[in-house]
């Protein structure tokens, strides 16, 4: 899938890629930071983060990751799932074939290009061409609620409010 105006690239992933996920998501808990956001992924850079390395190495080779590129430079990573973690026992299964995203991360140099909607419409295709009709996923609810707003604008209505501790969040779903 391809999209022109930004010159968005989207590609299966793989173990190759895990370093380059790493990348992204300790620089994404910087720009959190730097915004006064240390509660969704706390401080800790992800790769530093006890079991950080080894999920994104499950995500890489037991799931389904998809990695943006633009002009041949990683800018963004998503990974489907047959459902949702089982390390969340306060998310349900759907009760019906799903998929599931358990990662949406771009890189914020990119921001404003679409990189996430573009995966995210990657993630609606790979759902209907496993003859698939319901596309979920969760997110941080808290803070001023703009990361569900992010997944409302892209064609997710709320479902499920939960708490994974002191962490509120939000499972969306589309139907697809």
């Amino acid at each position: 899938m391809n999209d022109s105006t930004h010159g968005i690239r989207i590609r299966p992933g793989g173990p190759a890629d895990v370093r380059t996920i790493l990348d992204m998501l300790d620089s994404a808990v910087a720009w959190m930071n730097a915004r006064g956001n240390t509660e969704q992924w706390g401080t800790t850079p992800y790769s530093l983060v006890p079991g950080g390395v080894e999920r994104v190495q499950g995500y890489a080779t037991e799931n389904s990751p998809y990695i943006a590129e633009r002009d041949g430079v990683p800018v963004g990573a998503l990974v489907l799932d047959t459902g949702p973690s089982p390390k969340m026992p306060m998310i349900a299964p759907a009760g019906e074939p799903e998929r599931y995203v358990r990662l949406l991360v771009s890189d914020r140099r990119y921001a404003g290009l679409g990189i996430g909607a573009a995966l995210l419409a990657r993630a609606v295709e790979e759902t209907r061409l496993a003859g698939v009709e319901l596309l979920r996923v969760d997110c941080w609810a808290g803070g001023t609620g703009e990361l569900v707003a992010y997944y409302e604008r892209n064609g997710f209505t709320r479902t499920a409010p939960f708490l994974s501790g002191a962490w509120p969040g939000q499972v969306l779903e589309q139907r697809v």
